[in-house]
């Protein structure tokens, strides 16, 4: 039944954000140990291009669209044929992954300058910081390969109903790149080159970590498989469509990144800290649900059980909201404090800090949106549907690039930007505008999705009390943080007690959402704790 589904995607969900929570306190440390080596400067600049290049790329086609595409798949092949058939798909995934990624490695190591411009066209004003950026992008690259297989060993897995380790194996790139920092800073070595190769060291770590975990479900690298598999023909179908559609909020980030980089030096690095502060809610309950919902609904798509399908995606916006509502309400309400506290220190000048603060404001605008899209999209592919998330989709790249471009064209040719100069101060208001048009051209995506959705299946959205208690109630925490005279620290520690209060108010007001998370919860006690 869909109550079934709907407390399987639960308490799937607690798992993935439980591990992805480990994953991203992890990846602060490791930001604040990298701000602290690079500041938001020249140097820094150009790592970011060249780390977000397969970052971006990792969640716009590993995590995204071919996640997306072979999850469906997966499920249906083992559904009606059996894991055989489905392992056989997966052997021939691989091999046509490595092959196509090969060669789009090879032609991005040879037009490393060209593709670096294509990213960051304002570094074409420095020749310094371009040729560094150049270099690190040819060391960078490579991860894409190394990650994009793991993530076809994480469809794997979620697809059969195992989702610790492939949500802990996203922590090895941060150990790794924790570790380089620590290297460079002990051995002089050079921080950015160190960096560089921690991020491709951090790649391999995550396929290996889930290696083991595929061998215990009965996955065998040896095994027959064939170029012209069936299931492989049905992905490819799939895959190309599901870029716009399940990593539209990635390709913002992109055209923002580019176009940051015609504003003064720094002011890549400060939107790409506030993005990781957004991240960090995102990652661990928004992507959690979508990730976790995917599967499930997959398979209800398999069996024809469409009115189930309906139900499941409901309650899975419904706990998407009630988990990211109060974490956009703290996150603003905190903005200020957790920048300085993360980032503010040694080479992050406060500039930089009031640059990131505001950027971080405007992405919460659209934070409860970023979350909502992928169990929106995770819908339509489940279903075998592309056409309406591409729509939706390429709506909402143009909207945020002509806001984009409206905002810092016109104060380019007037001078502006302060583009190419190291002492010209970050404009915040053009950077806070840039994470405004991708808020706002996030909320776009999702009334297109929610309306095709309805037009392809009927109505299907439940709001219910629980969404409006759940608004009332991070408004009420948000307002508390805000008002709560604390330094930054202390502001930092009592998240934890923001966060409890909301979970007890929402238990008192009886919120669905809260009791399924808490039933979970006891659950889990129960079966680690000592029997007497």
């Amino acid at each position: 039944m869909a109550e079934e589904h709907v407390r399987e995607i639960a308490k799937n969900a607690s798992v993935v954000g439980g591990a992805t929570l480990v994953s991203r306190v992890l990846g602060f440390c490791r930001d604040m140990i990298v701000a602290h080596v690079l500041g938001a400067g020249p140097a820094a600049d150009a790592f970011n291009v060249a780390f977000r290049l397969p970052n971006i790329l990792r969640r716009l086609f590993a995590e995204g669209s071919m996640t997306m595409a072979f999850v469906p798949v997966f499920s249906d092949l083992r559904e009606k044929h059996g894991n055989e058939a489905a392992f056989a798909m997966t052997r021939a995934a691989h091999v046509w992954l490595a092959l196509i990624l090969g060669v789009i490695t090879a032609l991005a190591l040879l037009f490393a300058r060209p593709l670096t411009l294509a990213i960051a066209p304002g570094f074409a004003n420095d020749a310094t910081q371009l040729d560094l950026a150049v270099r690190l992008v040819r060391i960078c690259f490579p991860y894409i390969l190394a990650m994009s297989l793991a993530a076809l060993c994480m469809g794997a897995l979620n697809s059969m109903g195992h989702f610790l380790v492939p949500a802990l194996a996203t922590s090895a790139l941060n150990v790794f790149l924790i570790a380089g920092c620590v290297l460079a800073w002990f051995f002089h070595f050079d921080v950015p080159t160190t960096l560089a190769w921690a991020v491709v060291a951090g790649g391999i770590g995550q396929l290996a970590m889930q290696e083991p975990v595929l061998r215990r479900f009965g996955f065998r690298w040896r095994g027959p498989w064939t170029f012209s598999d069936d299931g492989i023909k049905r992905m490819g179908r799939l895959m190309l469509p599901t870029v716009f559609g399940a990593a539209i909020y990635q390709i913002n980030i992109l055209v923002s990144t580019q176009l940051a980089s015609f504003l003064a030096k720094g002011s890549i690095s400060a939107l790409y800290y506030a993005d990781r502060l957004v991240q960090f809610p995102l990652g661990v309950f928004g992507v959690a649900v979508g990730t976790v919902a995917l599967p499930s609904m997959a398979k209800l798509a398999a069996s024809g059980r469409t009115e189930e399908l309906k139900s499941t995606l409901s309650a899975s916006l419904r706990l998407t909201l009630f988990i990211c509502l109060p974490a956009t309400a703290g996150l603003a309400a905190l903005a200020a404090p957790m920048v300085r506290a993360l980032f503010g220190h040694g080479a992050f000048t406060p500039e930089a800090a009031r640059a990131a603060t505001m950027a971080l404001l405007a992405y919460c605008v659209g934070l409860p949106a970023f979350a909502c899209v992928r169990p929106l999209v995770s819908a339509f592919y489940a279903l075998h549907d592309t056409r309406n998330p591409v729509i939706a989709g390429f709506y909402s790249m143009l909207a945020n690039m002509v806001m984009g471009a409206a905002l810092i064209l016109p104060c380019k040719f007037m001078g502006l930007t302060g583009t190419g100069s190291l002492a010209a101060p970050i404009n915040v208001r053009l950077l806070a505008g840039l994470a405004l048009a991708v808020s706002l051209s996030s909320w776009l995506n999702v009334g297109i999705l929610a309306l095709a959705f309805r037009k392809k299946t009927g109505a299907w959205f439940k709001y219910g009390r629980t969404t409006g208690i759940s608004v009332a109630l991070s408004l009420l925490i948000g307002l508390g943080a805000w008002l709560t005279p604390v330094n930054k620290y202390l502001a930092l520690a009592l998240i934890v007690v923001w966060a409890a209060l909301y979970m007890v108010l929402a238990m008192v007001f009886k919120v669905e959402e809260a009791m399924l998370l808490l039933g979970f919860i006891r659950k889990r006690l129960a079966r680690i704790s000592p029997k007497n």
